[in-house]
């Protein structure tokens, strides 16, 4: 419990310090979003807001969970490295979405190719290596069988899991954009759905057969690999997207940042209240 507690103070309070330090870093450099002349007009308000505000809340989870391992004492896990590293591969995809976009002054930054081979290699990896470190009993960090609470039914196979996975990796990294241009941000939606997981991993914890010696009942435990780190990687992000969101209230906590821009360019439109993540 110490660790969910300290994962997501340490989250929260890291982007609150510095998300604000990064749109000012950004906006000297001239780090501003694209915006074609002959897109939607209502699109043109966006034009010089600071982009790539995904760094903050992805290097203050990994920190956060750092920290927490350093400050309780515990070790990681495979399953969470291997969350941890899905997490930063799909935000390195991300970055160089959004650094060609600055760059090269190209609206729609990768090329549709480019940025999905970057991320089947990564949602590959990802699979591959799931399936991979089993524990003492047997157990890897994810499962070839069909689950719900827990496994049942027959083993679908390294092949299948591993289309499995990358379809639900691929839905899910693509489908957050459909959020993210409702005039809101995912980082929002996401605060509540990480809220949800880290319940659900301490739950799983409580019910777990390596939490079985406090049960009163250790024969019903659960068969679930390291459901406590998981737990503690969720409230990271949490508390990181929660810092985050602070800073994108309206009206805007970073109005005080000017972005730069060319001195025969048109003055910037007025701030958006929201950043345009990745």
């Amino acid at each position: 419990m110490n660790q969910i507690l300290f994962a997501g103070a340490i989250g929260l309070f890291l982007t609150l310090i510095g998300t604000p330090v990064l749109i000012k870093l950004l906006a000297r450099k001239g780090y501003g979003q694209f915006i074609r002349d002959d897109g939607p007009r209502g699109h043109h308000g966006k034009r010089g807001t600071p982009t790539m505000g995904g760094i903050a809340f992805i290097l203050a989870t990994l920190i956060a969970y750092a920290l927490t391992k350093v400050v309780t004492g515990e070790g990681v896990t495979y399953p969470g490295l291997l969350v941890l590293f899905l997490m930063a591969g799909m935000g390195v995809v991300g970055f160089l979405d959004d650094y060609i976009k600055i760059v090269k002054r190209r609206s729609l930054g990768l090329r549709a190719g480019a940025k999905m081979s970057g991320q089947l290699i990564v949602g590959i990896l990802f699979a591959v290596l799931a399936v991979q470190f089993a524990d003492d009993r047997g157990q890897t960090p994810a499962s070839l069988r069909l689950s719900f609470v827990t496994d049942f039914g027959w083993t679908i196979g390294p092949v299948l899991f591993v289309v499995w996975a990358l379809f639900m990796i691929l839905a899910m990294s693509n489908g957050v954009n459909l959020t993210d241009g409702l005039d809101g941000l995912a980082a929002g939606a996401s605060v509540m759905v990480f809220g949800g997981y880290t319940f659900i991993g301490l739950w799983q914890f409580q019910k777990s057969c390596a939490n079985a010696m406090t049960m009163t009942d250790p024969a019903s435990c659960m068969e679930v690999r390291d459901p406590l780190d998981l737990a503690v990687i969720a409230s990271a992000l949490m508390g990181a997207c929660f810092g985050f969101l602070w800073w994108n209230t309206s009206p805007a906590r970073f109005s005080w940042v000017t972005p730069a821009r060319s001195p025969s360019a048109a003055p910037w439109p007025a701030w958006p209240s929201a950043l345009v993540p990745n």
